[in-house]
């Protein structure tokens, strides 16, 4: 008879469903990690970038924010 399937074949289309489903889940899993630590790692970079922009004793500036101490000098134009 044309177009059934034998118990062989029907085994054999589990197994393959099977690993299919499997290595999907490997893979959202590796694609899980890796996204949290590429958002650590952004962060990081960010934090670490905010740092370096902020002027030092002395340094011009135009608001509080520019300062690494918070406190600009309104009439020198400079951070204390």
């Amino acid at each position: 008879m044309k177009g059934q399937l034998s118990a062989e074949m029907l085994i054999l289309l589990v197994i393959v469903l099977g690993l299919a489903i499997i290595v999907a889940s490997t893979m959202m899993q590796s694609a899980s990690k890796a996204s949290e630590k590429i958002e650590q790692k952004t962060q990081a970079v960010i934090e670490k970038a905010e740092g370096g922009a902020k002027g030092s004793a002395g340094s011009p500036c135009y608001s509080n924010e520019d300062c690494s101490s918070g406190s600009c000098d309104a009439y020198l134009r400079t951070c204390n």
